[in-house]
């Protein structure tokens, strides 16, 4: 259907939504956005939905939600899983609106709702599926997306992220969907009162905190000064009640950012890997001179962290350097304590810092490297938990502030990451050290690994085909050298001989212990390039990724030309 015969059905059809309506008639003479809005539906994969929140279907709006949801309710009660459903949904814009929606249109295809009934994180939501005994979750999220986008994530039964498989399958019963008469609806007070929608009770997410303490390696807390900000998120509510529970008296919330609020006002972009979302953490840290900041991404599923870097500043760490202190903290504690498993397993990501390896041969762990994404991750638990082995299980992370120690969840996990921060901070403490002096030993015992992160942003109806225009060509004329180092081999993950799921990704593994790795995000329209160096010094490592850089932007550029 052409753009402006989609945009007039839009207008005579979405009468339930004033904003959408008030948005088409602003851009109706607008050819580009209009064509924006409608070139596509938006796009359903294993991370389910992401979009920015608007009118048409490439946007989320309650009708793309409501289409995406009858889609797995046709595919749920075709299955052999259990006919109930966890919902949950963080801070965002119209979060609760979705959720809502999103319950309403499962109870009329005679699926059991179980529903939050106020934001919790998406950790909490994996949770619940399995504590509920569900056969699906759908956790109403963006991540640390800006405040315009909102999504729409679900899981399977088994906690983790749906498998390739199986967003393939509602995929096509979504496509087997009318927009705006192919779903089913009910009410929702009277579905409710029914009992075909249920809140979650507050004994749900009080064992998830317990699961979390469960895992405790045991150090003593209580002499540790925390910062902390939930980045107007989640975070707050089960991030407190964990501090309490653990002895953490000292504990400073950012006010600016202790409240949920979907418009994230004093940060646009609520990553806390980005500086600028800490920079009211880092702010209030020089008043109060802490041990530790702590922030947690509005859906609390990933952690970023600043410690005293002995100036009376605070420096930033980043997620592969956290990875490594808390994966080194858990084995050496363990060890000590006689509580390591027997043939102990770690699980991180293709992307993730090459440091781990070493780190896990000190100790004896198996580390497994899997594709980008922390659904891979979890699956490695369930195949564990499969194997009667899930006590293998020791750690996994992914170098984008994702960390997890236990089987309690099968996601990234950042209340279970403020409780590892804050026993390894406060552990060092104990020796004298800062978490800072800690990684510097690190480097020192293992090598000077550094890592970085470009992103080339591939925006409108022409940014995907010119981002598969510039893998196929790499693949098609790849480069001899990067940065003056030469290629010594390609590993193209859509023909990967490891046995990993094919993947558009390709590595480059250069001489002198360099990588690059470049993969198209499966959440964002971003062309994503990951440096690895190892240097034998700081400086011989920081040498090394300010040239692998610079290579790595001429390398995209000259490409990008050629494709």
């Amino acid at each position: 259907m052409p753009y402006q015969e989609q945009l007039h059905l839009w207008i005579e059809k979405a009468v339930e939504d004033p904003d959408l309506i008030q948005e088409l008639e602003q851009i109706k003479e607008d050819t580009q956005q209009v064509a924006d809005r409608f070139y596509r539906n938006l796009a359903f994969g294993t991370g389910g939905l992401r979009g920015i929140i608007g009118a048409g279907s490439n946007r989320m709006n309650i009708y793309t939600v409501r289409r995406a949801t009858q889609g797995l309710a046709d595919y749920l009660n075709a299955s052999g899983l259990p006919k109930s459903v966890a919902i949950a949904h963080d801070s965002r814009i119209k979060g609760e609106l979705f959720a809502r929606e999103t319950a309403r249109v499962l109870a009329a295809n005679g699926i059991t709702v179980w529903l939050y009934p106020r934001l919790e994180p998406t950790p909490a939501l994996s949770w619940a599926v399995r504590y509920l005994g569900c056969g699906a979750g759908v956790c109403i999220t963006a991540s640390h997306n800006p405040a315009r986008y909102n999504g729409y994530k679900v899981y399977g039964a088994d906690g983790c992220q749906i498998t390739p498989e199986a967003a393939g399958q509602v995929l096509a019963a979504i496509e087997r969907t009318g927009l705006f008469d192919g779903v089913c609806l009910t009410d929702f007070d009277q579905a409710l009162q029914a009992g075909e929608i249920r809140y979650i009770p507050d004994a749900c997410l009080d064992a998830f905190v317990d699961a979390v303490l469960a895992l405790r390696p045991g150090n003593d807390v209580s002499g540790l000064k925390l910062v902390y900000t939930p980045l107007n998120g989640t975070g707050l509510e089960p991030v407190k009640k964990l501090l309490d529970r653990m002895g953490v008296r000292d504990v400073t919330v950012v006010p600016e950012q202790e409240l949920p609020d979907g418009n994230f006002p004093t940060c646009p972009y609520p990553n806390p890997e980005i500086r600028e979302a800490m920079e009211r953490g880092l702010a209030l840290c020089e008043q109060v001179q802490p041990d530790l900041l702590l922030g947690t991404d509005p859906d609390c599923d990933r952690m970023g962290a600043a410690v005293p870097d002995g100036n009376g500043g605070y420096r930033l760490i980043n997620g592969n350097e956290m990875g490594v202190l808390l994966f080194d903290y858990l084995c050496r504690t363990r060890i000590e304590k006689g509580t390591m498993p027997q043939n102990p397993v770690a699980v991180t990501t293709i992307v993730s810092t090459d440091m781990a390896t070493p780190v896990a041969a000190a100790y004896g762990v198996e580390l497994r490297r899997m594709l980008t994404g922390f659904k891979y991750i979890g699956e490695q638990i369930g195949i564990l938990e499969a194997a009667g082995e899930a006590g293998r299980y020791l750690f996994g992370f992914e170098e984008s502030y994702g960390y997890l120690s236990g089987a309690h969840v099968r996601d990234k996990d950042g209340v279970n990451a403020v409780m590892l921060a804050c026993e390894c901070a406060a552990w060092y403490r104990g020796q004298q050290m800062t978490l800072l002096d800690a990684l510097n030993a690190l480097y020192r015992k293992f090598g000077f690994y550094q890592n970085s992160l470009l992103s080339q942003a591939f925006e409108g109806q022409d940014g995907m085909r010119e981002m598969e225009a510039l893998m196929d060509s790499l693949r098609a004329a790849p480069p001899a050298s990067i940065a003056g180092r030469a290629v010594l081999h390609l590993v193209d993950y859509l023909n990967d001989p490891t046995g990993l799921l094919p993947s558009d990704v390709l590595e480059f593994q250069l001489a002198g212990d360099c990588k690059l790795i470049v993969r198209p995000s499966g959440t964002e329209p971003k062309l994503k390039l990951y440096l690895s160096v190892r240097g034998e010094s700081e400086a011989e490592a920081g040498q090394a990724l300010d040239a692998l850089t610079a290579g790595a932007k001429e390398l995209i550029e000259k490409q990008g030309r050629a494709g």
